[in-house]
């Protein structure tokens, strides 16, 4: 869950990694094809606990027109990643439908895997839909896939500790240093590992100070005075003694439990949090508050990174037109408040942040059995705010070149010198960018 690519709340992020070949060579026996019962669709896609029904949902709807064939990949990014790409290289015919991490997107889009969408599809797919989520989803002014869900990270605290969020980081670690002296929970909480944790919370802080890693048109490296102020409060927050002494191991899940052990003030991390803490701890769910992120300048909200899904066609499908009806169906309004409220992943729909009714709105509101948005998501109103001024990560074909670089170069931040730092990230992301060395 390095990338916020959702999941279901309350469930710990996959750590499963699974062989490669082995997946290939399973997902190799369904290929698409048309019978008795229509056209069989192939969809690739991350594993999502009900996802499926929402894949019944819309087989119901295609009226035997079409099948959609639900093949969940591997747990791990990198892993989905690498068995999609290798197979659309090698020119597979047998995937129809795919599910595309938000970084992902320019990559399959440039090598010639994602089909564009356009005309009354384009249109489709793009209704509605809230600016930074449809920024990962388009790629030089094109758009090559549609949104399913997206995600953002919040300001996590306990109440009885600190009464208010602070309002920047300045405050925060201030308010860290307070606590510790006072004797009380004081840590600052976030993923610190040597991963794409690390790059979410170093974007974020590089947008938040109105900063750029890359140039608009992702072709070059710019490494300005807010990506170096990002890496001074990096610097500060990992050198004062207010973050855990396990900060460099830490991914989610550590984040998560560190805090629920007591072992923390104030937590950054995506909202699967919440189910845990109420599933874990329901006798402290009352202090359990949240926030948006605080920001780098005062007066300056933070830009927060956004992560997520999106559904491309391949280009390889022999089903293309049904193949984008069926991607049109699986995030439709419908189904993305299913995900949201059965899966914990937000919507990327910016209509579904003020709808108060529940999923069948012919019977009361029920938490458990039939629940709304503002039940399943008390937390909403702020992952919205976030959500309407949010950054993207930056938009390269080379992305993965990239965050390597950054995590590698950034790990441990407490290391960190900031403007040799940003030297090194210049001259290295450069290269990276120049290398162009993602296609595996």
């Amino acid at each position: 869950m390095g990338n916020g690519r959702g999941g279901r709340r309350g469930r710990p992020p996959g750590q499963i990694a699974a062989v490669l070949g082995a997946g290939m060579l399973t997902a190799g026996l369904v290929t698409a094809c048309s019978s008795e019962q229509g056209t069989t669709l192939n969809l690739y896609y991350a594993p999502e606990d009900t996802f499926q029904k929402v894949v019944d949902n819309c087989n119901a709807q295609a009226a035997g027109r079409y099948k959609i064939v639900y093949n969940k990949l591997q747990r791990g990014a990198d892993d989905q990643r690498l068995q999609m790409a290798r197979r659309l290289a090698a020119g597979d015919k047998g995937l129809d439908i795919l599910g595309l991490d938000v970084t992902w997107v320019p990559e399959f889009a440039e090598a010639g895997w994602a089909e564009e969408w356009t005309g009354a599809n384009r249109a489709k797919a793009e209704a509605g839909v809230l600016p930074g989520p449809l920024a990962t989803a388009t790629w030089n002014g094109k758009l090559y896939a549609a949104t399913k869900n997206t995600n953002v990270q919040l300001l996590w605290y306990d109440d009885r500790i600190t009464p208010q969020p602070p309002a920047t980081w300045d405050d925060m670690i201030t308010a860290a240093e307070q606590l510790k002296a006072a004797g009380k929970p004081h840590n600052i909480l976030f993923t610190g590992a040597q991963y794409e944790g690390l790059v979410v919370i170093y974007n974020t802080l590089v947008a938040s100070a109105g900063g750029h890693i890359l140039s608009d048109d992702g072709k070059s490296v710019v490494m300005d005075q807010g990506a170096v102020q990002a890496l001074e409060i990096l610097k500060r927050v990992t050198s004062s003694g207010v973050t855990d002494p396990s900060l460099t191991n830490m991914k989610e899940d550590d984040v998560r439990q560190a805090f629920q052990r007591g072992n923390g003030a104030f937590q950054l991390n995506w909202p699967f949090v919440y189910a845990s803490f109420a599933d874990e701890q329901p006798q402290d769910l009352p202090h359990f508050k949240w926030s948006t992120y605080p920001a780098v300048d005062p007066g300056v909200p933070a830009r927060t990174t956004i992560g997520g899904y999106d559904l491309a066609v391949s280009s390889t499908s022999q089903h293309k037109p049904e193949a984008f009806e069926a991607a049109l169906c699986l995030r439709s309004q419908e189904n993305q408040k299913f995900s949201a409220v059965k899966d914990g992943v937000p919507p990327s729909l910016e209509a579904l942040y003020t709808d108060d009714t529940p999923l069948d709105p012919t019977k009361p509101v029920d938490p458990d059995n039939n629940p709304s948005m503002a039940t399943a998501y008390p937390m909403r109103d702020a992952i919205f705010a976030a959500l309407k001024n949010a950054a993207v990560r930056p938009l390269t074909p080379a992305y993965q070149s990239l965050s390597t670089v950054i995590s590698k170069v950034l790990s441990p931040p407490s290391k960190i010198d900031p403007q040799k730092t940003a030297d090194e990230l210049r001259s290295r992301l450069t290269d990276a960018l120049n290398s162009k060395g993602v296609i595996p």
